[in-house]
């Protein structure tokens, strides 16, 4: 027999956890890039247009054009109806302010009648201040520069319609990129979360058929109890606690299957099993090791509670009259029985596994049909 427990098999590995952290990140990412998308459309774009379209009716927003026709117009309206020096230093004033207001680099530029119609102006202030010229004639001339100054304000609506346009345009496609870049990153998002859900149940799946695994890989497949690696597991779970170990081996087990088959011999085993679990009670863990050889961990505070495990697994064998008809001795079915009590760790159970064994090694010495226990190890 053998002096030394096999350890437990290794759980096959299961890969997929660094995806499943992957798939969640990258959802989580693409969420996240959506809010900083929203973010910067409220904080940056909106202010933007905000912006543009507040100069509208603000002082900066007007054009020039505008009030200096206005003030050539007051001038104009003013000189028709002077009466007096007084009326006409009126007009001349507004004629000023519509001077220094028409008086723009850009106008001289961009505009070809600018310049005769300032230096019309300045004549006519010139010839009113030395009274040279009717005022109702002066009041007319200015329809010169009052033409100017429409044709510049015609021009300057044309352009800033233009630049509304371009802007509006702008603001569209600026719209459609983020309308696409929305859903598309939103996709994303569910699309990285789908795969994210998915990979979490393959993990769910393989950690299920992992325990699933373990648990076959615990068991017995003919008796349904545990094996050899149930047996370690189970002395690590009772660390610290005094506990009893039982070997069994079934006396001249060869024998019966070569009377009876094997198929008798597996019902005997499970037979057995069933019998180790009446004999011992709900708290002995029950084990087959291999072939005939049983063994049971159970709770066991002295030697002599050890003693009477084995006395009630003999007793109960008797009762249940097991017939071996090829028994050398022309006995029922018997058993071979060692223990050893130990306190539970991975140490001290190597030694009492030994202990055991021995002592189901000198009963079969003895003729087998027995029991047998070691001092505590």
């Amino acid at each position: 027999m053998s002096t030394e427990p096999e350890k437990p098999p290794e759980p096959p590995v299961r890969w997929g956890s660094g995806r499943l952290f992957t798939w969640l990140s990258l959802s989580l990412m693409s969420f996240v890039g959506l809010m900083v998308l929203i973010v910067y459309e409220a904080r940056w774009v909106y202010p933007e247009i905000q912006a543009y379209f507040s100069q509208t009716g603000s002082l900066t927003g007007q054009q020039l054009a505008t009030r200096a026709r206005g003030y050539v117009q007051r001038a104009q309206e003013e000189l028709l109806v002077a009466t007096s020096p007084l009326e006409v230093g009126n007009a001349r004033h507004s004629l000023e302010l519509a001077y220094g207001l028409f008086d723009v680099d850009i106008y001289r530029q961009k505009y070809a009648c600018t310049a005769p119609s300032l230096a019309l102006m300045d004549d006519i202030a010139d010839l009113l201040d030395t009274e040279q010229i009717d005022p109702f004639d002066a009041a007319h001339a200015l329809f010169v520069p009052v033409q100017c100054l429409t044709s510049i304000e015609m021009n300057q609506l044309d352009r800033r319609g233009m630049a509304i346009n371009d802007f509006s345009s702008s603001t569209r496609r600026h719209n459609q990129v983020m309308t696409y870049s929305s859903v598309l990153i939103f996709a994303l998002g569910l699309l990285f979360w789908v795969m994210h859900q998915r990979q979490l149940k393959r993990t769910e799946r393989a950690n299920a058929e992992k325990f699933a695994w373990m648990a076959r890989a615990m068991r017995d497949p003919l008796t349904g109890i545990g094996n050899r690696s149930a047996l370690y597991q189970d002395v690590a779970r009772y660390s610290g606690r005094s506990m009893g170990l039982i070997l069994v081996d079934i006396d001249f087990f060869k024998q019966y299957n070569d009377a009876l088959g094997h198929p008798e011999g597996d019902r005997l085993l499970r037979r057995l099993a069933t019998l180790l679990e009446d004999a011992l009670g709900e708290e002995a863990r029950l084990y087959r090791l291999g072939g005939d050889e049983f063994a049971a961990l159970l709770p066991c505070p002295s030697d002599q509670a050890l003693t009477q495990f084995c006395e009630a697994l003999q007793v109960g064998l008797e009762a249940a009259q097991c017939p071996h008809p090829a028994h050398p001795d022309n006995k029922d079915v018997t058993l071979s029985i060692g223990g050893a009590r130990f306190v539970a760790d991975a140490t001290s159970f190597a030694g009492a596994y030994a202990a055991a064994d021995k002592a189901l090694y000198q009963v079969k010495t003895a003729g087998r049909d027995g029991w047998q226990i070691t001092a505590s190890a």
